[in-house]
């Protein structure tokens, strides 16, 4: 039994210089963040993983009241 491959033809983009040019460009509308744009970021993010924590921590008491 064949299976033909259907006969659809690729257009050929040089996709290399493609992605260079979007990831240039969002390079250069990234930037460094200020000191107190960094500091906020890294205190959300701890806030958000004690929370976790304290979540998991939770759950794992509680699997191991109720037996």
């Amino acid at each position: 039994m064949d299976i033909n491959k259907p006969d659809v033809e690729i257009p050929k983009i040089n996709l290399n210089e493609e992605l260079f040019r979007k990831y240039f460009r969002i390079l250069k509308l990234a930037r460094t963040p200020t000191k107190e744009e960094f500091t906020k970021i890294s205190l959300i993010a701890a806030i958000g993983v004690v929370i976790i924590g304290i979540i998991g921590f939770i759950i794992y008491e509680l699997f191991l009241a109720l037996p």
